[in-house]
């Protein structure tokens, strides 16, 4: 099975001011496992981690390159020691309101070389003033979508899915109904990121991707994915949980390709795209997975919206029987 891969992508501000998002209502906002125990996203979190590394060097560059164009916009150089203008800079860190924003700011080194902001929301929608921003990270977040599909929750659409969870090994109607919630959301994202940066501006995205022309069956994730389901499914024949509850739930997650991310920003047209790349995420574990330690990591999360959808009482339950399915089959 291919691991999906992790895909950094740079694109450069063209335009003076973007069309403004439309702000449509968003679902209620699902957090991951907050604080610093055992399950909590801050500890467990080492993925993306890795992804993050990877990525430093297009990050560190970009930067330079938005700061180079900066300085000579405003007639001084990075270059001169003399200039009695120091740069100041405001790091705004973003996640949903729901998210545990003490934790990360006490994760923050007591001296920092940058001021620092939280600002609340889902990036579907605006965030910041317009062309306020310079430059923009966002890592490891794009593949959750807004919502659900629509058509997922129609028992009367060809694309209901019962028993399942997700898109993997799916109806051709279930995977389109994936990809077009997807269109629309990088529509919204990008639009607003248009609107927020400034001309010359540029955005890093780090996010899951999966080759041209690979089935998304052959994700290692598609595979939890389906022992997921198949763990939902044996708790509901047991009567933990009801079959109805099982059909009814649908993860909000899409792994795009490369050609998906091109067609987003081209059909777009605010930004250029600089660099597109997939980078092995096997090659940043070194091919190998601790099933316990990498389940722990799944619960950070998405233990949430188990717990809304189903109750709190089953999680342990669904996890422990996700790990002995996974480890059972790494044997």
């Amino acid at each position: 099975m291919a691991e999906a891969d992790s895909s950094p992508t740079l694109l450069n501000s063209g335009a003076d001011g973007g069309r403004e998002s439309e702000r449509r209502p968003l679902p209620d906002a699902l957090h991951v496992y907050g604080g610093e125990g055992a399950y909590s996203y801050t500890r467990n979190s080492y993925f993306q981690k890795y992804t993050a590394n990877v990525a430093e060097g297009a990050i560190k560059g970009a930067i330079f390159n938005v700061l180079r164009n900066l300085h000579c916009r405003f007639g001084y150089s990075l270059q001169c020691p003399k200039s009695d203008k120091t740069l100041e800079f405001l790091v705004l860190f973003n996640d949903q309101p729901s998210n545990d924003f003490n934790t990360l700011f006490k994760s923050l080194p007591r001296e920092t070389p940058y001021f620092a902001a939280g600002v609340p929301g889902s990036f579907h929608r605006r965030l910041f003033p317009a062309s306020s921003v310079h430059f923009v990270h966002c890592s490891f977040a794009l593949h959750w979508l807004s919502k659900v599909p629509e058509e997922l929750q129609d028992k009367n659409s060809i694309a209901w899915y019962k028993g399942r969870i997700h898109y993997s090994n799916a109806s051709n109607e279930v995977v389109r109904a994936y990809a077009a919630r997807f269109s629309e959301d990088m529509e919204d994202f990008l639009c607003a990121r248009a609107t927020e940066i400034v001309s010359g501006g540029m955005m890093v995205i780090s996010m899951p991707g999966i080759p041209n022309e690979m089935t998304y069956s052959q994700l290692a994730a598609s595979l939890m994915y389906e022992f997921m389901a198949s763990s939902f499914m044996d708790m509901a024949n047991e009567g933990l949980i009801s079959e109805d509850e099982v059909d009814s739930f649908n993860l909000p997650i899409y792994t795009p390709s490369p050609e998906e991310m091109t067609t987003a920003v081209e059909t777009n047209g605010q930004f250029s795209i600089e660099i597109l790349e997939l980078i092995n995420s096997a090659s940043l574990t070194d091919g190998r997975v601790d099933i316990k330690a990498w389940i722990v990591h799944v619960r950070a999360a998405m233990e949430g919206m188990f717990i809304k959808h189903f109750g709190s009482d089953i999680v342990d339950e669904m996890f422990d029987r996700l790990t002995k399915k996974l480890m059972f089959l790494n044997e």
